[in-house]
């Protein structure tokens, strides 16, 4: 069995703020002890219905088997910046999802542009809407991604203060209504060899948070 990490580390980011303050020492009374400010939205994480849905469930109410499962791995390596992540792509590489699956679309955009600069965001490949309803009808439960998923994302670089409309926001807009998690950032997927593979990425239970950070795991047997 071998075990691969799919997460980003957790560093102090222009997009992502993350501060670690230390509140007691080892001379303070023997125990280091700190606190971490960070966006529950940054760095590897899942996203809870309530994040785009108002009458969403909040994180500690979805269901732990929407974060582990079977996942299929689809290989869109070959997509460049700007690229869509189309339906006709899905359909030439992702024969292999089974309906419950999670999806995990690997673009590897991460080898190609650090995800510490703006570019990662500027540049990006993005999902159609019709790779979108191409997995509702597949009835995945969760999809996660390698590069920023939607590309309104890329305006906080290139147009900042642009306004959007909410279905700009594609993947939240399809998926959340038909039940279906968003794992974000999830990375290191070119180190896998199976395109079907155990998943795991589970959310803390934050109550009434709209997301949380998770560590995301394959299991390759």
């Amino acid at each position: 069995m071998k075990v691969i990490d799919l997460t980003l580390p957790i560093r102090d980011h222009w997009r992502w703020p993350f501060n670690v303050e230390t509140k007691r020492t080892y001379e303070d009374g023997f125990f280091l002890q700190q606190t971490i400010h960070f966006n529950v939205h940054g760095f590897t994480h899942v996203d809870a219905p309530n994040h785009f849905l108002p009458d969403g469930r909040s994180i500690e109410k979805v269901p732990l088997e929407k974060f582990y499962g079977e996942a299929a791995v689809v290989d869109l390596s070959h997509l460049g910046e700007n690229d869509g992540v189309s339906a006709a792509e899905l359909e030439k590489h992702g024969r292999h999802i089974r309906a419950g699956d999670i999806t995990l679309l690997r673009t590897d955009w991460p080898l190609k542009c650090d995800y510490m600069s703006r570019d990662f965001w500027a540049r990006a490949p993005y999902t159609e809407r019709d790779a979108c309803e191409w997995l509702v009808e597949r009835k995945v439960k969760a999809v996660g991604y390698d590069y920023p998923c939607d590309y309104l994302l890329r305006y906080e670089v290139l147009e900042p203060g642009r306004k959007t409309t909410r279905e700009e926001n594609t993947t939240h807009d399809v998926f959340f209504k038909h039940g279906i998690i968003v794992i974000e950032y999830v990375v290191n997927q070119h180190l896998l060899r199976k395109d079907r593979v155990q998943f795991m990425a589970l959310p803390l239970p934050f109550e009434t948070a709209c997301g949380s950070p998770v560590r995301a795991i394959a299991i390759e047997q």
